[in-house]
């Protein structure tokens, strides 16, 4: 009995010098679409796939089946947009002035070189894919940065500033319309040569702005602005709505004839034309749906949204995407 402490002490050192221990089991690999991830662009892929940007430089690839696949890319910025030439091409944009394009559908993302950049600030907050490869986009400090090759290599259409531009519309002819802080608008009727500047009817920021057609736009903004132009944005009339939620993208719907809006609190909008203008409407996506959303994508009769997550909704139902 004397001698049993020393034994355990003795089988304890052994043990410890000679035994190696084994890992067992398999690593965990993260879901491609984790809860902590901040998803701000969305864009239409190849074969009913979708294309989403989002934080820690990640792009998702949704399928028709919801199963989604993380694309590799060389960044880990957070991405602010995306938006698609054809079903090989598309762009997506981000913090630091990065920008990546696609030649491939997505199996492929190569970040661009020489893209201009601020001493001040740098972020890219949206892009637009027009015809011929031609894609605009804007950001801080007065970005307004355009490519004419599929986003392989872009030139500033504007001298620095201090503002902030958040979106731009790419209408037939050559005409852009862009949107940003303290209700600001540009507008250039040749390809970007001379702009106009415009003060909207409000004081806070525009977020987004659409055209359905060379006339006819919407642009939305903070606290819950909302401005319609028939002349191609030269003029624009603010719209009374009961609603002061942020708006933060618009779009037009063709097949649904319609304007739909989105923002934070799980705010929702939509107008169609009446005898006496646009006639709106809005609600939320459910009480207890409060996230917010940047972006919004028509999809047959239901819209997909992105932002705080990631869903679906038909006018009637909120569908969250699940991660994988």
């Amino acid at each position: 009995m004397s001698a049993l402490p020393w034994m355990i002490i003795a089988g304890l050192l052994y043990a410890g010098l000679f035994i190696k221990p084994k890992a067992v089991g398999a690593s965990v690999t993260p879901p491609a679409l984790e809860r902590r991830d901040r998803v701000y662009g969305i864009a239409q892929g190849e074969g009913g796939t979708l294309l989403v940007a989002a934080s820690n430089g990640k792009i998702l690839s949704i399928g028709e089946d919801h199963k989604i696949v993380r694309q590799a890319t060389p960044v880990n910025l957070s991405l602010q947009d995306i938006a698609a030439f054809d079903a090989a091409h598309a762009v997506a944009v981000g913090n630091d002035n990065v920008i990546l394009h696609t030649e491939d559908g997505g199996k492929h993302w190569t970040k661009a070189d020489s893209v201009p950049r601020s001493q001040v600030a740098n972020k890219l907050n949206r892009v637009r894919t027009g015809p011929n490869g031609v894609a605009v986009a804007v950001g801080e400090m007065g970005a307004l940065l355009r490519t004419q090759d599929y986003g392989k290599t872009w030139e500033r259409m504007r001298e620095e500033e201090d503002v902030a531009w958040n979106d731009v519309a790419i209408l037939d002819g050559g005409t852009f319309v862009a949107v940003g802080e303290f209700g600001k608008i540009l507008r250039s009727g040749d390809g970007g040569k001379n702009w106009e500047k415009e003060q909207a009817s409000v004081q806070g920021s525009l977020m987004s702005v659409a055209f359905r057609d060379a006339a006819n736009g919407v642009a939305v903004g903070l606290d819950g602005a909302v401005l319609s132009s028939s002349d191609g944005g030269r003029t624009w009339t603010s719209a009374k709505l009961p609603v002061h939620d942020h708006l933060l993208d618009v779009l037009w719907n063709a097949d649904k004839n319609e304007w739909f809006a989105v923002g934070a609190l799980g705010r929702w909008i939509s107008g169609k034309q009446g005898a006496d203008g646009l006639q709106w409407k809005t609600g939320t996506l459910g009480e207890h749906t409060l996230s917010w959303h940047t972006r919004a994508l028509a999809s047959g009769s239901s819209y997909w949204l992105t932002g705080a997550d990631v869903g679906s909704w038909d006018g009637q139902q909120w569908k969250p995407l699940a991660s994988n």
